[in-house]
């Protein structure tokens, strides 16, 4: 009975075998690629939630303001009369109130601590302004308060909300170039670890070259390794920094300063690119180092 021929191995199988399955190269890629993302993942989350917290922190401030009243004592009750009697006539304001002493002991509470004498001290009477779409000329309110009540200072916060704005830019810009360096530090070693591979196998490759074998063809192996090493190691490396992600606290735990941390919605779908792109960066680190070693052992 005559046995069925084996089924020859495609191009791509053979180029394979030129390759040494494992060895120290392919721990450093695998383990390089893998680290690598884990950081982007963080590196990613930590500009997102960054930058989404400062823009609800602007958003907020940008549809309130404050009017801050420092009068004497017996002037406090009717300023705060005329300076209410001006908001209700002023289009572009959707709501305001004045706040009481419980509201202002709240907000002094987490800096002075509980049981502060409010009524005893001289904080300013508040009152707290949200303006409608369209809003409000707040030059004009300020000229109107100068004239009904001089001790009223009108703040709608832009100085408040200029630095999140900027700080939110800054997050993002800094996120993407720590993405970026995170990136050239892998294609670095993907190229150290591909130039050892070569080298050591240089016995390998003149026997190649003496049978026929071409440099497309011996890089094109190289390439393909490592580049699939890679890719498992950026999959794990993902997978470790979602899980990590997930298990951060919740606002609730962490006293409400790491409110938001992590991906929302949408988000948590960008830390699957990344796989992709190590591949990629590996595709191109290989293929130029191949050819570079390639030519110096010829």
């Amino acid at each position: 009975m005559k046995l069925p021929a084996a089924k020859p191995a495609s191009p791509a199988t053979r180029a394979l075998q030129v390759v040494p399955p494992s060895g120290p190269t392919a721990w450093l890629t695998t383990f390089t690629a893998g680290a690598m993302t884990f950081l982007c993942v963080f590196a990613l989350a930590l500009s997102l939630a960054s930058g989404r917290l400062a823009n609800r922190w602007s958003e907020a401030l940008a549809r309130t303001a404050t009017i801050r009243l420092s009068a004497p004592a017996e002037q406090v009750q009717i300023q705060t009369d005329a300076i209410l009697a001006t908001l209700a006539t002023t289009p572009g304001i959707a709501s305001f109130r004045a706040l009481d002493d419980a509201e202002t002991r709240a907000l002094l509470e987490p800096w002075f601590g509980p049981g502060l004498p409010v009524e005893a001290l001289p904080i300013p009477r508040l009152i707290q302004v949200v303006e409608a779409d369209p809003p409000y000329d707040s030059e004009g309110l300020r000229q109107r308060l100068a004239a009904e009540a001089p001790g009223a200072l009108l703040d709608d916060h832009t100085r408040w909300r200029r630095p999140l704005a900027e700080a939110a830019a800054r997050i993002r810009l800094l996120g993407v170039l720590s993405i970026a360096l995170i990136g050239g530090a892998m294609a670095a070693m993907i190229t150290l670890a591909a130039r050892a591979a070569l080298a050591t196998n240089a016995e390998v490759i003149h026997v190649l070259r003496l049978v026929g074998a071409k440099d497309s063809y011996i890089a094109r192996a190289f390439v393909r390794r490592f580049t699939l090493r890679a890719l498992t190691g950026a999959a794990i490396g993902a997978a470790a920094g979602l899980i990590g992600v997930a298990a951060l606290p919740a606002a609730d735990a962490a006293g409400g300063f790491l409110t938001g941390l992590g991906f929302t919605g949408w988000g948590w779908l960008w830390p699957l690119a990344l796989p992709p792109l190590a591949a990629i960066v590996a595709f191109f680190a290989t293929r130029r180092a191949a050819f570079q070693k390639l030519r110096e052992l010829t």
